[in-house]
């Protein structure tokens, strides 16, 4: 698919990886939905970024927690592009619990982190999907984690709900064909994102020497597989692991 002309909605997009996603869209010449739960300061910056860059953008108020912000979201996307053709599932939330501590990881801490990462990225393809196969055409791209293949991660409910949205992927995939594809990203420790901010120096380091390839993910690496997927007419229900080599060490 022609990226050029395109309306992508990216969740998460006022910083981090969702930030340098939107900026790629907007540089290849498509219309960029900017998604954000709070600090819409941070989502006018990426905008402007877009805006100065030649592109169009507009920022768009979402909480992913929310059925009915879900639903507003993309009306608001379509009212103000026409269209909305590429869906990237980016925002996400987590806190972090040592997997041991099954006390501290409370029913209502593990909803929370289900339903942002889990629900939310179904009910926003649910919400895109009658749009993009009214058009017969239309591109969905979830991120996962490299936590979705090995027992680790931030908690034990952000890894289970990252491994669920990977098989979310295929099953969406089945649902939308043949008019839409559906496939994921699976990125290790990015430096620069809200996650990488929160691990140590040291804990970065032991993160770069578990993997094969000795280092962290770019996230100039993760936003080209994004648009590749986009692009891509041919494939569908795959997860590709961006992580280095970590998931094989």
């Amino acid at each position: 698919m022609e990226l050029k002309g395109c309306v992508a909605l990216v969740t998460g997009a006022s910083s981090g990886l969702g930030r340098a996603v939107a900026q790629a869209f907007g540089e290849v010449g498509s219309s960029v939905a900017v998604g954000y739960r709070a600090g819409r300061e941070a989502a006018d910056q990426t905008c402007a970024a877009i805006i100065a860059a030649g592109g169009r953008a507009a920022p768009i108020r979402l909480e992913q927690t929310d059925p009915a912000s879900i639903s507003s979201a993309v009306a608001d996307t379509v009212k103000q592009f026409g269209r909305i053709d590429i869906l990237v599932n980016n925002a996400a939330w987590s806190t972090d619990i040592p997997f041991a501590d099954l006390e501290a990881m409370t029913p209502e801490l593990w909803d929370r982190i289900q339903t942002t990462n889990l629900r939310g990225p179904f009910l926003l393809a649910r919400a895109c999907a009658p749009h993009m196969r009214a058009q017969r055409r239309g591109r969905i791209v979830n991120v996962s984690g490299a936590s979705a293949f090995t027992a680790s991660g931030s908690s034990l409910a952000q890894a289970t709900a990252k491994a669920a949205l990977v098989h979310l992927t295929r099953c969406l995939a089945v649902a939308l064909a043949p008019d839409i594809t559906v496939n994921c990203v699976a990125p290790g420790l990015m430096e620069g994102t809200g996650m990488g901010a929160r691990v140590s120096p040291a804990g970065v380091e032991a993160a770069r020497a578990r993997t094969l390839l000795k280092r962290t993910t770019p996230m100039d690496d993760v936003t080209a597989q994004v648009l590749a997927f986009c692009r891509s007419d041919t494939v569908t229900g795959q997860t590709l692991l961006i992580d280095g080599g970590h998931a094989f060490h």
